[in-house]
């Protein structure tokens, strides 16, 4: 058998920071390596036939991955770390162990790209999606059927950063023994560890905080069952959706530095939410650190910090306007995606959330004058000073 990559969070050290830059890994024995080699392979010799040293073929499992694998089960405390090609390719191997016949019920307020594989590859296979405001616990227990199997959490919610109650929301999944999974890509397991409020699985988007440099996509699924972990594993092995080894290498770098990274996102993007919610030119600003924000005790809660995404609308609510500003920033980066070092701007009506119609935009309050930020990692008097000039010139 392969190298575990499951991980038993009664062994590991306690301090995340240590975790992030030992657990899943070793020096290597042959050549005493401190960092895990890029095993750049596709195959592997055997003595006979079934006799080898836990690896067959890179499509299965891979050491790189292997020691990844570890790493982020230890970070978020789960017993199984499954790493993916993609984000996507992790939400699409969760769904495809459902059935035809079965129904989903996601947040209505959540990743366009995960939008649009429920809707438009998962539908027309008769596994329907009801998409429900997840901070309305009545509306989930109203939309839940007797067909329901998972329940599919963001949190906070891509764009509109709203918190939802996780401990609250597993409790009802497993009431109705509905699986509970947590897409946790914008908090990161340094900020919030949906297994211990209650989900069965988490998800991340490691091209986004964990990888942190912009420079690779890759996704995870953390969890502690083992009737999910052989699941989603034989979804990679028959579908292929296994990350190469050099993304794994460079995710590992990524989570080494995670902690000091989100030191400094969430300390810039609470003065940022700050300065935006005082300015004149602005109207909502959605940032769960900030105490107006409706759902910032609950993220007092769940979360140790806020993280480092903003989104904000203006005060004349006009669309022309807030493409201006994206015209006009200077440090911010126009650019989908988001967690890596450098600070990006985007309009997700016309950028990220696109794939879902503009109508059931405007339905859950996804304006036309709605920025998105990732705020990076730069001094933070020169993103405050961009973002102002930006605004004054509108």
């Amino acid at each position: 058998m392969p190298a575990s990559s499951s991980n038993d969070p009664a062994d590991a050290p306690s301090g995340f920071g240590t975790r992030a830059v030992h657990a899943g890994q070793q020096p290597d024995p042959s050549t005493g390596a401190v960092m895990t080699p890029i095993y750049q392979s596709s195959t592997y010799a055997q003595a006979a036939p079934g006799e080898h040293q836990g690896y067959e073929y890179s499509r299965v499992s891979n050491p790189t991955r292997t020691a990844l694998e570890g790493n982020l089960a230890s970070l978020e405390g789960a017993k199984h770390g499954i790493a993916f090609s993609s984000g996507v390719a992790g939400i699409d191997a969760i769904v495809k162990s459902l059935r035809p016949g079965d129904h989903i019920v996601a947040t209505d307020d959540l990743y366009g790209g995960t939008y649009r594989l429920l809707e438009e590859v998962f539908e027309p296979l008769n596994i329907h999606t009801s998409f429900v405001d997840m901070s309305d616990l009545d509306a989930v227990d109203d939309a839940l059927t007797d067909a329901t199997q998972l329940l599919w959490v963001e949190t906070p919610t891509n764009p509109l950063m709203r918190v939802v109650d996780i401990e609250a929301l597993s409790e009802l999944g497993h009431a109705y023994d509905v699986t509970v999974a947590v897409d946790n890509t914008f908090a990161t397991p340094y900020l919030q560890q949906p297994l211990a409020h209650g989900a069965d699985l988490v998800l991340h988007s490691a091209t986004k905080y964990l990888g942190g440099h912009s420079d690779l996509i890759l996704g995870a699924v953390c969890t502690n069952s083992d009737e999910w972990a052989e699941k989603l594993r034989f979804q990679i092995k028959s579908t292929g959706a296994a990350p190469g080894p050099m993304d794994c290498f460079l995710t590992l770098r990524g989570t080494k530095t995670l902690h000091l990274r989100m030191e400094q996102h969430c300390d810039s993007a609470r003065r940022l939410a700050q300065m935006l919610n005082a300015h004149e030119k602005v109207g909502l600003v959605r940032y769960p650190g900030l105490p107006s924000h409706p759902g910032h005790a609950l993220a007092q809660k769940q979360m140790s910090d806020y993280g480092g995404m903003i989104s904000f609308e203006l005060a004349d609510d006009d669309m022309d306007q807030a493409l201006a500003i994206l015209d006009a920033v200077e440090i911010f980066t126009l650019a989908e995606s988001l967690g890596g070092v450098e600070s990006l701007i985007e309009h997700p009506a016309s950028m990220t959330h696109a794939s879902i119609p503009a109508e059931e935009r405007r339905k859950i309050g996804l304006t036309d004058s709605l920025i998105r930020l990732s705020v990076g990692v730069e001094t933070f008097d020169d993103l405050r000073d961009d973002l102002d000039r930006a605004l004054l010139q509108v």
